[in-house]
């Protein structure tokens, strides 16, 4: 087969979460800086080097990672591209046992060392582009990652591990790039970082996401603010008071509760109990009203019961989440928890994820009933064959619901804010009809 790649093309792949997104990005306009014409997540084969940015969470993402390598170091023994980095959370992890096992990659660089790969194949970082971002997300939503690594020490997780300690963003330098993008086209910004909640406590002793989120409203051009990604333990109140009295801050937060059942949260070192974590979602209900609350939980963790499990059931029946995920536990190497006994089947794992999923999915679909015949703002995403793509302030791109409007209604463009009237609801979709504005 005849190489179709330019010399001057470098196609970067990103794999995992949206903070490595964010990663590849800043990574892409360094590269462009230097002369480079680059592409992101082409299967082509059509850019002569690739660079992959991969995830090394768990184990299906270090599985696609892998899987993902060797797709590429197939292409490059077929002589269909010349050469082939790996970065990120998986070279970080195992770096030594990657270049043992698969020598074909060029160069291995971990999550902490971004501006290896730039060095390697632009000469130098430069730092006057450390705000500048190549956008592979559509033009009007963009990620803005606030903060690195993480402080909590849970005892699953291996993200210190490899991203290491929390490091907050300056906050003038989180602004400028807010800016930027908001002068790029920019009209939602959702907020990430391992938590979202502990920004600034490094930089400034205290907790700043407050302060933060009202010097990001006040960015001419910015429409949405959305937060991901807080840790429950010790939410700050300010926080809170932001998302009531600032409009632009949506009525949506990320949480990740993981478990309810006191014992499981102990031995998970969430350093919260049952008792505080119904408080607090009582407590942004009650000071946020109409707030969408999106959480994650983690079922079959060692030592897990079926007393557990029927209380985790129960919490998702009375707090019936706007958003809820949910997997099974699964140890990873250096963790406290890999040195516990796994003593949860996978089959009784896997047996919990669907009992939890088919309660949400029937707690979805009541939701959304409800929402027939409201009114809401929406942004539309995209267009898909005879319908217009759309999110309200309570859906995030690409995890959360959309809201599906006959294209016949008329033209609507991606970035675009419209009114729009539910007509009807599925467990995770909404149909809806334009309504005339003015």
């Amino acid at each position: 087969m005849k190489k179709k790649s330019k010399a001057n093309r470098i196609n970067v792949v990103t794999l995992g979460c949206s903070k490595n997104v964010v990663d590849s990005e800043h990574v892409m306009a360094q590269l462009e800086a230097a002369g480079y014409e680059v592409v992101f997540d082409s299967n082509d084969n059509d850019a002569a080097t690739v660079v992959i940015n991969t995830c090394g969470f768990i184990g299906d993402a270090k599985e696609e990672s892998i899987n993902t390598i060797l797709q590429f170091v197939q292409a490059k023994s077929e002589g269909l591209i010349d050469r082939l980095f790996v970065i990120g959370c998986l070279s970080e992890r195992y770096a030594d046992e990657l270049r043992a096992e698969i020598p074909e990659v060029d160069d291995y660089f971990g999550a902490r060392d971004f501006r290896g790969i730039v060095e390697r194949l632009a000469g130098a970082w430069r730092p006057e582009l450390a705000t500048a971002r190549h956008l592979t997300t559509p033009a009007h939503y963009a990620y803005l990652k606030i903060s690195e690594g993480c402080n909590w020490r849970c005892a699953y997780c291996a993200i210190p591990l490899i991203r290491g300690g929390h490091v907050s963003v300056p906050m003038e330098q989180v602004v400028r790039e807010a800016e930027e993008l908001a002068r790029g086209g920019v009209k939602e910004l959702i907020v990430v970082a391992q938590d979202t909640t502990f920004y600034g406590v490094d930089l400034y002793g205290e907790r700043k996401l407050a302060e933060l989120l009202r010097r990001l409203a006040a960015i001419d051009g910015v429409e949405w603010i959305r937060l991901h990604y807080t840790y429950p333990t010790g939410f700050p109140q300010e926080v809170i008071d932001v998302m009531r009295n600032e409009p632009k801050v949506c009525r949506y937060i990320d949480i990740p509760l993981q478990h309810i059942a006191d014992t499981q949260l102990s031995a998970m070192r969430r350093g919260i109990t049952k008792e505080r974590i119904i408080a607090l979602l009582d407590r942004l209900r009650r000071e946020v009203p109409g707030i969408a609350i999106r959480t994650t939980l983690m079922v079959g963790f060692p030592g897990e019961t079926e007393a557990d499990f029927a209380e985790l059931e129960e919490f998702v029946r009375e707090q019936r989440f706007d958003r809820l995920g949910v997997f099974p536990y699964s140890a990873e190497e250096g963790t406290p928890s890999a040195e516990m006994a796994d003593d949860v089947p996978e089959e009784v794992k896997q047996a919990r994820v669907e009992r939890i999923m088919k309660l949400q999915q029937e707690i979805s679909l009541q939701n959304n009933l409800r929402r027939v015949g409201e009114t809401y703002r929406v942004i539309v995403d995209r267009r898909e064959g005879d319908f217009y793509v759309a999110r309200t302030e309570f859906d995030s791109p690409e995890v959360d619901e959309e809201i599906l409007i006959p294209a016949a209604g008329g033209t609507l463009h991606p970035g675009e804010f419209r009114t729009v009237r539910i007509t009807d609801a599925e467990e995770y979709d909404l149909y809806g009809e334009l309504v005339a504005e003015g």
